[in-house]
């Protein structure tokens, strides 16, 4: 289980997350639905080390994470695709998909055995794997995205706002490669951040809101 304890995060001199608390249950998949500018982002940077906290506590497994710097998150099995995706543009497909695993010091026998895994998972990938990472459609780079977190995202799977600016048959597509995610990773658990939970309302077992850096259920909080 990935626990957050009272977390407090400032950024930039104001204070984004206010005393969230919420865990994610190993397997269990949940959407972290806001509208721009709620702290989504925030919670999904905070939750890889991206951000310090300025009270409060992250744990997995019981196990206090909140000093662990990003790669050490990435090494415990925790994954993240950013909205932007943030590929590198000289870099093939394939190259960025290893990024990640190499920076954690997997073996090439295990790199080797994740790539395949994520190209079998995400069949749209193999035939990208030469294109360099800047020549992508945004639906595309939204694809890489998603595999390059599941290179490391053994554990947990952080996607923030994956359909945002997709096509409606793109969105259709990433909504059914989260849907063999789920059939395929029983393990893994996920966290979504959405405007518009409506892609993935059929694979998400709790649905949370955040409003103004605080996080609860719909009726908990003060949604306008």
């Amino acid at each position: 289980m990935l626990e957050l304890d009272t977390v407090r995060v400032n950024v930039g001199g104001f204070l984004v997350l206010r005393d969230v608390s919420f865990a994610i249950d190993a397997g269990a998949a949940t959407v972290l639905v806001g509208r721009n500018g709620a702290g989504k982002t925030t919670t999904l940077r905070t939750l890889m080390g991206l951000l310090p906290l300025e009270g409060g506590t992250i744990r997995l497994d019981g196990r206090d994470i909140h000093r662990v710097p990003a790669h050490g998150r990435a090494a415990l099995g925790m994954g993240y695709a950013p909205e932007d995706r943030r590929l590198i543009g000289d870099f093939n497909v394939e190259e960025n998909l290893l990024l990640p695993a190499q920076a954690i010091g997997l073996n090439a026998a295990e790199r080797r055995r994740r790539l395949e895994d994520v190209y079998s998972l995400l069949p749209e990938l193999p035939g990208l794997r030469t294109r360099p990472g800047g020549s992508l459609s945004g639906g595309q780079g939204k694809m890489v995205a998603l595999g390059r977190a599941l290179m490391v995202g053994t554990s947990y799977v952080f996607l923030d706002e994956p359909f945002q600016g997709l096509a409606p048959a793109l969105a259709k597509n990433y909504a059914r490669a989260l849907s063999r995610l789920r059939r395929e990773k029983e393990d893994i658990g996920l966290l979504v951040t959405e405007s518009s939970p409506q892609y993935v309302e059929e694979i998400v077992d709790h649905t949370l809101y955040i409003e103004r850096g605080e996080v609860g259920e719909r009726d908990t909080l003060q949604v306008e």
